[in-house]
């Protein structure tokens, strides 16, 4: 299993294809490097792609003591360094967003350039409800409130699709694996900083994806990002919540294809 020991902690991540410019994926919260799934499928045979799993999630060492986004962010860099994949195009989907924003405003030396995908470079609009939740997989796990994350993470179009029922029970499924350690994970989301300042400092080529029904991370967000980042392009993923690559990967990578082939 590759495991890489960067910046005090044990990180899994996958290496696909060999070619020589390289994409990295960054999951989103609760999840694992496996919802790009369908996007390495796409890209594999044109790049080298790599995910991994953020420390507390996935296949990665859980941590003993509580973290932020700023040690998520430097899990990233050393995990960049460590396997000498710079400069890169880098991909963050949420939580994976937040470390993406980080990196491009500063190192960029570490990038090509960047892909956000339903991300927010606000504070957390809704620490109560959340930590509520949190505290609720602390006592009982995380089957407690699959009825409640499901929705958050998925959009109603995916959600009611009867030809998707498999692929509902099977994401279902990985969300009630998550550990309940996961909660610790859930804390540096809900206490992150704002970027937003930080992203005028951006000078990257930037691609913006947001779910036209995401409630986690709502469309406005992602406007808000491309505001301070003028040359970046923004696009809504149609019938797509806060899951987009899961929920329309054809649509993701035609937009990962126009946007990579063009730069």
């Amino acid at each position: 299993m590759p495991i890489a020991q960067v910046n005090g902690t044990e990180i899994y991540y996958e290496i696909h294809g060999n070619a020589p410019e390289t994409i990295v994926f960054s999951h989103g919260l609760l999840w694992s490097g496996e919802m790009f799934r369908e996007q390495v499928h796409h890209l594999k045979n044109r790049y080298t792609c790599i995910t991994y799993d953020h420390r507390g999630q996935g296949r990665s060492a859980d941590s003993k003591t509580p973290f932020d986004m700023e040690t998520l962010y430097n899990d990233a860099v050393a995990l960049l360094l460590h396997l000498q994949c710079t400069p890169c195009h880098f991909v963050g989907l949420s939580m994976g967003g937040f470390i993406a924003m980080r990196l491009a405003a500063r190192r960029p030396d570490l990038l090509k350039s960047c892909i956000l995908m339903e991300t927010s470079a606000d504070e957390e609009p809704n620490k109560f409800k959340y930590t509520l939740l949190n505290t609720i997989v602390k006592l009982f796990g995380v089957k407690a409130v699959t009825s409640k994350v499901m929705p958050i993470m998925f959009g109603q179009s995916f959600l009611k699709d009867p030809q998707k029922a498999g692929l509902r029970a099977e994401w279902t499924d990985k969300l009630e694996a998550n550990r309940k350690s996961i909660t610790r994970s859930v804390e540096a989301v809900i206490g992150r900083r704002a970027v937003f300042d930080e992203l005028k400092r951006i000078q990257l080529p930037v691609l913006i994806l947001v779910g036209d029904e995401d409630v986690a991370t709502v469309p406005e967000k992602a406007e808000r990002i491309k505001s301070q980042i003028p040359q970046a392009k923004l696009y809504r993923i149609p019938a797509a919540g806060h899951t987009s690559t899961v929920e329309a990967p054809k649509e993701v990578n035609r937009r990962l294809d126009e946007f990579l082939q063009n730069l």
